[in-house]
């Protein structure tokens, strides 16, 4: 068997420690041993396999293919319990008698050390399957030079008649509890359980499962299990090529919490009667918490093709994209658009930009894609655009870039259901949004040309035809499996929604070469959609306005791996209730929408925007009417500080790269928090409950030069002086400089520093914020 080639890297410097390494076991014909063993005794030292380096061992039961040991070198921790085990891998098939095959089915096992490179070969055989008699599962290990990490690959061979849908592997089943746990997942931009255990394993109710889909909601292809007592777990995969998968985290009534990766091959290969994943999956164990899995990360991803076609990096971002010091996203026709964002930059001092919804002639989350002609006019857009760019402030537009509403007249005229994405049985799936009218829409298939002409032909009649200056594309960073065959993919898996977005992004601008081209911007964090969208829209600064307190926090997972690939913004920090959209049953409409939110909820405010200012997003203001610049001068005053202390700060806020925060000690504080929903309607929108947060928020930053910046925000109603801690080495500090402060009163220098740690104290006023850059002398 030829080892894959992403495995040859790692050479003989590591150790192999195993047990029966070219024996085979063998059992009686017909024996069927379930993959979940729950209450089964743990297996004798003998009947394990064991291989590994100093830093790492792995430990397999060859019988029922099960991972029973994971052990970190150091500190000798086994990550899974010994009890309640399950299979390393299954697979998912289909044209034979069972549609799930575990290693518990074989009656032949082979385990052999790879002559002349640091990786072990596992094989199961012999699984009495009429369909495919020559069946086998190959799974490569490799270990990394003196790093508590390995690599695993996995191969299928002979499949015969079968047909494989998914590959689960590996599984990792059982994970012993440890203290102070914490499940990181770049979910978009990032997000981390305080109890995992606990929430999937609720105490009312079935034990339940997470799944994160990538390309897409599931950002980074990576997660960590952290722990603030011992040590962590990474899983991860170096796929390169945009390959659909799935990664999960679930319970089942005998083990809390489990993980593992689902792989969808592509149908093309398996007529030689075998797939082999095109990558590898990377586990192992690691100190720290989230941030150094994202570090550890960040290290691999920013080498590949997607990063170093980036837009940011390689200046292809329009200008006044780059330039924008604030955004202001409001909804409906021009005069509550545009003129507030002109307010707003006159008070500001510096360019604001316009995040534009509701703008077009269909009832949102309804009738798209009939956004044409504009809800007031043609004419009336165009003079309102006209006035805005003579003020020198821009606007991208909303257009979803994957719905298509069931209900239109375009939907049945142009047959639109033709190139609708369809589920494996073969249907529609039709997605509602609009809890009102309930009207159903359909995803679009990214792999079909006919979409791709749909949209790109909006899109340009939008820039050219109207003067807008760019396209938001909502839902774009998502794909979805399609299982329809006329549409020319591969069914369900494969890297056709990539290679679509591709061409369509690339259609747009090759259609609109003028005015330096639209700026095209996403929902959602991908690092699979650096080289092609401008702006990412990152609203989990503001999570809990929509999600409530569910048990996750947010975190800027994918931001310390790619804050300086990408320019991100957005929030939905708001200081009124939610709009209406006119276009929507009139019945169900507020009474007073937009109205301002009760005063106690400054505080949450704050924190919204003070998130997005330490995490490096362009700010951006919801539902901004020039009336809260007098009404609500306290809160306005917070934001325009923020943005002017951003727009003297873009070595470190755009281009710069995050560092782990420093160390300081902020007690939580009880705050209200607003939990609003658009489709809220004649309830007005606003639910409310409590939260504890710290009032102080700090990030460390590193700028292109090298120099090291800390950000801090105080979002209480009270000063501080703080104390900030940073360490030379982490922060990556030389050994004496000097400090300068950049806050509203302008930029000076406070103070040096030398030795291992640096102690920061900065006065903050009420609502403050400063920026203290450490260069070296």
């Amino acid at each position: 068997m030829k080892l894959p080639s992403v495995l040859l890297q790692f050479v003989k410097r590591s150790s192999l420690l195993t047990a029966g390494c070219s024996a085979a076991l063998r059992r009686g014909r017909g024996l069927i041993v379930p993959a979940l063993m729950f209450g089964c005794a743990p297996p004798t030292p003998a009947e394990v396999v064991r291989l590994g380096n100093a830093q790492l061992q792995i430990g397999i039961e060859p019988r029922l293919g099960h991972l029973v040991e994971l052990v970190d070198g150091a500190t000798g921790h086994n990550f899974i319990q010994t009890t309640n085990l399950g299979a390393l891998w299954e697979l998912e098939l289909s044209g034979g008698a069972e549609p799930v095959l575990h290693p518990a089915r074989a009656r032949s096992f082979a385990s052999r050390a790879l002559t002349g490179v640091a990786a072990h070969e596992l094989v199961w055989s012999d699984f009495d399957v009429v369909a495919a008699p020559r069946l086998q599962v190959r799974v490569h290990i490799a270990f990394e030079v003196d790093q508590p990490m390995s690599r695993w690959g996995l191969a299928v061979e002979g499949l015969g008649g079968l047909r494989l849908g998914a590959i689960r592997f590996p599984r990792v089943i059982n994970l012993q509890a440890q203290p102070a746990e914490r499940l990181a997942v770049p979910v978009w931009m990032g997000q981390q359980a305080a109890n995992p255990r606990a929430l999937l394993s609720p105490v009312q109710g079935p034990p339940q499962r997470w799944e994160w889909h990538y390309p897409g909601l599931l950002s980074l292809q990576c997660l960590a299990l952290t722990s603030a007592g011992g040590v962590s777990c990474y899983l991860a995969c170096d796929d390169a090529g945009d390959y659909l998968k799935d990664f999960a985290a679930f319970a089942t009534t005998n083990a809390d919490l489990n993980l593992e990766i689902r792989h969808r091959p592509e149908p093309a290969q398996n007529p030689a009667q075998r797939y082999e994943l095109p990558y590898s999956v990377v586990l192992g164990s690691f100190r720290g918490d989230w941030f150094q899995a994202a570090e550890r990360y960040r290290a691999w991803a920013t080498n590949q093709s997607w990063a170093h076609a980036s837009r940011l990096q390689n200046g292809l971002a329009p200008a006044w994209v780059t330039n924008t010091a604030l955004w202001v996203w409001n909804r409906g026709a021009s005069p509550g658009v545009i003129e507030p964002a002109i307010a707003l930059q006159r008070a500001l001092g510096l360019p604001v930009s316009v995040f534009w919804h509701w703008w077009h002639g269909c009832a949102y989350d309804t009738g798209f894609p009939e956004y044409l002609p504009p809800r007031e006019g043609e004419a009336a857009f165009r003079a309102a655009l006209q006035t805005a760019h003579a003020h020198d402030v821009r606007a991208i537009v909303y257009m979803n870039q994957r719905l298509w509403g069931m209900t239109t007249a375009s939907w049945t005229n142009e047959n639109a259901a033709r190139f609708a994405v369809k589920a494996a049985d073969g249907q529609i799936h039709p997605e509602v949004y609009n809890t009102f009218s309930k009207l159903p829409c359909a995803s679009m298939c990214m792999g079909t040309e006919f979409w791709r002409h749909k949209y790109a032909s909006l899109a340009t009649a939008a820039f050219r035809g109207l003067g807008v200056d760019g396209i938001y594309m909502d839902q774009a960073c998502s794909s979805l499996a399609c299982y329809d065959p006329a549409h020319g993919h591969s069914l369900g898996s494969g890297t056709y929604w990539m290679r679509g977005f591709q061409k369509l992004a690339a259609a747009i601008r090759q259609q609109n070469q003028v005015r330096a081209g639209p700026a095209l911007a996403g929902e959602g964090c991908g690092e699979n959609w650096l080289p092609h969208l401008d702006l990412m829209l990152a609203l989990q600064v503001s999570r809990e306005r929509y999600a409530g307190a569910d048990g996750w926090e947010t975190i800027p997972f994918f931001h310390a791996v790619y804050h300086d690939y990408a320019i991100f913004f957005g929030n939905y920090s708001s200081l009124t209730a939610p709009p209406y959209d006119e276009l929507w049953p009139a019945e169900f409409a507020p009474k007073e929408p937009l109205k301002l939110l009760d005063r106690k909820f400054a505080t949450q405010f704050r924190l919204e925007q003070a998130r997005a200012f330490i995490w490096g997003q362009q700010p951006t203001l919801a539902n901004f009417r020039t009336n809260q610049l007098t009404e609500r001068a306290e809160e306005l005053a917070f934001v325009l500080k923020l943005a002017r202390l951003r727009a003297q700060a873009l070595p470190y806020l755009l281009h710069g790269q995050l560092l782990p925060p420093p160390e300081y000690a902020d007690a939580a504080t009880v705050i209200p928090m607003s939990r609003l929903s658009i489709y809220a309607g004649q309830q007005g929108g606003v639910r409310e409950f409590e939260q504890s947060e710290p009032l102080l928020h700090a990030a460390t930053w590193r700028a292109r030069d090298g120099a090291i910046a800390v950000v801090v925000v105080n979002i209480g109603a009270t000063p501080m002086a703080p104390r900030l801690t940073l360490d030379r080495q982490q922060h990556h500090l030389p050994a004496t400089g000097r400090i300068q402060r950049t806050d509203a009163s302008g930029r000076r220098q406070v103070g040096a520093f030398a030795g291992r740690e640096v102690v920061l104290q900065p006065a903050l006023a009420a609502a403050d914020a400063c920026i203290l850059e450490l260069r070296a002398d």
